[in-house]
């Protein structure tokens, strides 16, 4: 059974005890629609990043092989001036987003035209080209799983905040205000009837001394 809280035995307080329980049923309703969100979220992000994570295994490996191939052809001798002038000032742009009240992260990767000015496509082969644009798939793929990743972790501590608190509600908060509201009731309607009896008490005792009056006269 749930503890009673500490308030005045007055009826006031039992009507500011009744606005409590009403707006806390209300603050768990909302807050297990918003678990469902959240959890619902949660699981298509972890879909999602399972899948990006499986394109950036895919992607890695193929810009590997793709540099494997371009290292045996020039040699690395020849190739680093040409990955040298490849490279790229590649940004990533922050934003957030909102869902369900929690603010997940939003990468944007900025990457610049390839070929940069500074490289020469006639100096090296296709591996080469082929290398760099490997790695620039590479490099977006992981971009996207740092995304979800994050997104996951904020979401994930979202998840168990809400699961705290909205059972807190539901088996601390509301059947406390609900033993209170109804021990104070009790202790009412009892003193009512108290109440009542003595009234009724009285108007006999007056019944009584208004026959013994009459009765002398």
């Amino acid at each position: 059974m749930a503890g009673m809280l500490k308030v005045r035995p007055t009826k006031m307080e039992l009507v500011k005890l009744k606005r409590r329980l009403g707006l806390s049923r209300r603050v768990q309703k909302i807050l297990k629609d918003r678990l469902a969100i959240l959890t619902m979220e949660f699981i298509k992000t972890a879909r999602r990043a399972l899948a990006v994570r499986c394109e950036v295994s895919k992607a890695v490996d193929a810009a590997s092989t793709a540099m494997a191939l371009a290292d045996g052809i020039h040699g690395p001798a020849a190739l680093a001036p040409a990955l040298s002038a490849s490279e790229t000032g590649a940004t990533v742009k922050v934003t957030t987003k909102n869902v369900a009240g929690a603010r997940v992260p939003s990468l944007a990767l900025r990457l610049p035209p390839f070929p940069p000015p500074a490289y020469d496509p006639h100096g090296t082969s296709a591996f080469v080209d082929t290398a760099a644009e490997a790695g620039r798939d590479a490099l977006r793929a992981m971009i996207a799983l740092a995304e979800l990743q994050r997104s996951l972790e904020i979401t994930g501590a979202e998840i168990k905040r809400t699961k705290r608190i909205s059972n807190a509600l539901e088996y601390l908060v509301i059947p406390s205000l609900e033993t209170t509201i109804r021990v104070l009731s009790m202790k009412f309607e009892e003193r009512d009837r108290e109440e009542k009896s003595r009234l009724k008490r009285v108007k006999v005792l007056i019944s009584r001394a208004a026959e013994a009056r009459d009765a002398r006269v």
